[in-house]
């Protein structure tokens, strides 16, 4: 299935895409795409909805981010073997971690608000694993089955604030607007194999980044394991996997995103975001 949220900001309703590519009301089935709602059980009893019996979402509707009330919102770097190589890193032992804030989440189509005093926004194409049950400890065998689906993540990024700020690389990664989710939460049983994936991202219409889920140094099964070995992930929890090469920090000279520039990014099954960039006012 592909779930969606759609609605003014902060008033989202739930919602499905047929196989029509309608967007389908599902307000009187579940109370949002969160929580609960994400569980195997749950998710297997909308399966088994007709679609065509739910009411149609008019069409030009804003899309909210896939996933409601998302409490942790935990994030991957360098974990593509080759943007920590065009970045000059060494390969992670362990995966690295860091906090994006979930008050960061924003529409996939939404845009994307500079920081106050930003020179350095950059963008970054990225998996995002929705997970589904509760998962403390969690072996690498059982590792999908706590997961719910996946989505697109835009990891929007402030380099001066990650890298030349001091302490932690959360400085430069929830700042609001900085973590578009969706167009979809695609459930896992329709993505075959989440390690070929092919993943894209354009800044006013040139291609930027080109990649595949399968120059992951650390795949989806041992990042909800590793993770759930420092934290307990809850239904509806969000974890981002790191991006592929064409990042704006690793270009010579680096280059930045700007007021009035337009990224578009996708990730083969799941979908297409679209985002304008836009300056602070405040």
């Amino acid at each position: 299935m592909k779930l969606v949220r759609y609605g003014q900001p902060g008033q989202e309703r739930p919602g499905l895409v047929d196989a029509d590519g309608t967007i389908r009301d599902l307000s009187a089935v579940v109370p949002d795409i969160a929580g609960a709602a994400l569980s195997k059980a749950r998710l297997a009893e909308i399966a088994k909805m007709d679609p065509k019996t739910l009411p149609v979402v008019p069409a030009g509707t804003r899309l909210g981010p896939c996933v409601g009330n998302v409490r942790n919102f935990v994030a991957v770097g360098l974990n593509f073997a080759d943007h920590a190589a065009e970045t000059g890193a060494e390969i992670p032992k362990e995966p690295i971690l860091f906090n994006k804030a979930p008050s960061c989440i924003v529409g996939p189509n939404d845009d994307v608000v500079l920081p106050r005093g930003s020179k350095k926004t950059d963008w970054e194409v990225e998996l995002a694993v929705v997970i589904g049950e509760r998962a403390s400890y969690v072996p690498e065998h059982d590792a999908l089955s706590v997961v719910a689906g996946y989505c697109i993540c835009n990891d929007v990024s402030e380099r001066e604030y990650q890298i030349e700020r001091g302490g932690q690389w959360m400085k430069g990664k929830g700042c609001p607007t900085f973590g578009p989710l969706g167009p979809w939460l695609v459930t896992a049983d329709e993505v075959a194999d989440v390690q070929n994936l092919g993943m894209w991202l354009d800044v006013n219409g040139e291609r930027m980044q080109t990649g595949s889920t399968k120059t992951m140094i650390f795949d989806v099964v041992k990042l909800v394991s590793y993770i759930s070995h420092f934290m307990v992930l809850e239904p509806g929890d969000v974890i981002t996997t790191g991006t592929p090469p064409g990042v704006g920090l690793g270009m010579k000279p680096p280059r930045f995103l700007k007021a009035g520039d337009v990224v578009s990014l996708g990730i083969d099954g799941l979908g297409v975001q679209k985002q304008t960039v836009v300056a602070y006012h405040g």
